[in-house]
């Protein structure tokens, strides 16, 4: 059974509604899906609906930026209680903390030439303001794209673009919002669901005492089908999960087709997720 338990909308990174991204997966067979998008459950009723219309069985999900001591990864949630108003109240605490970082560096950029309003901008976001859709806002003025131009070339990528504005040592760097992983594991006690660690191969997140000791705190699996692993990656991840006993996951991290005729337009035209070869997902898509 085909399944994809990492994918994002609009209401984080992503470049499709909710709506619109069940009916994408539906059209790739998938059976069980979750929307996992950034440090918000904001789009999770209208993803549900859609999943209903197309026959696909959705499962509560959420991609967390989270910290243990100076260690910094993603985890993804599963089957919790979204309504409850701990979490809401957690995560409305990391967007402002966002929002603050975000405005700081729109500042800092119109400083530098660039014609931003922050307040514009800002206004757009209601929940977590991602770097990519940032960046299309700057692009919308005709100024800033020749001077982006003038700076990177024409034709810069936009992770040229947010790596050159958003992480450049001269010009400061935009942190996300992390969440100490204690919290989450407090709150996972109280609203259920299991803890996934999000792509470990993808920031080099494979070592075995890292592992072990996530699987002490309490921590569920980790994603082992991922287009940000190598082979290599996927097989010692498969590895580390069962020796572990972790419940091996896996996801599309799906956000958008590709622009410019890329010959590869997402990660559905090379691999696909089928929950046999996962050890432990039916606790999760039960």
């Amino acid at each position: 059974m085909l399944i994809d338990l990492q994918l994002h909308s609009t209401f984080s990174d992503g470049y499709l509604t909710p709506l619109e991204l069940a009916k994408f997966i539906a059209k790739e067979g998938v059976k069980v899906a979750a929307l996992t998008d950034h440090n918000t459950v904001a789009g999770l009723d209208e993803f549900r609906q859609g999943c209903k219309m197309y026959n696909i069985k959705s499962i509560t999900g959420m991609e967390l930026y989270v910290k243990l001591h100076s260690k910094k990864f993603n985890l993804l949630w599963f089957n919790f209680n979204e309504q409850a108003p701990e979490l809401h109240k957690m995560l409305r605490n990391s967007q402002i903390r966002r929002r603050s970082r975000v405005r700081s560096m729109l500042e800092k950029l119109d400083g530098l030439g660039l014609s931003i309003n922050a307040d514009l901008i800002l206004d757009k976001y209601t929940h977590y303001i991602p770097d990519n859709h940032i960046i299309d806002d700057v692009l919308k003025n005709r100024v800033n794209r020749r001077k982006i131009a003038l700076e990177l070339g024409r034709g810069a990528r936009e992770e040229e673009i947010i790596r050159a504005y958003f992480y450049n040592k001269k010009i400061g760097r935009l942190y996300e919002s992390y969440i100490n992983i204690k919290q989450v594991l407090a709150l996972r006690k109280k609203i259920g669901g299991q803890l996934i660690l999000n792509h470990p191969g993808k920031y080099n997140h494979l070592q075995k005492p890292f592992l072990l000791n996530l699987k002490r705190l309490g921590i569920d699996g980790m994603e082992v089908l991922s287009p940000h692993h190598s082979i290599g990656a996927v097989m010692y991840s498969q590895y580390m999960a069962d020796k572990i006993g972790f419940i091996a996951t896996g996801g599309s991290d799906f956000h958008r087709l590709e622009k410019n005729n890329a010959p590869i337009q997402c990660s559905w035209q090379y691999f696909k997720i089928d929950s046999k070869n996962l050890p432990g997902i039916d606790k999760i898509i039960k």
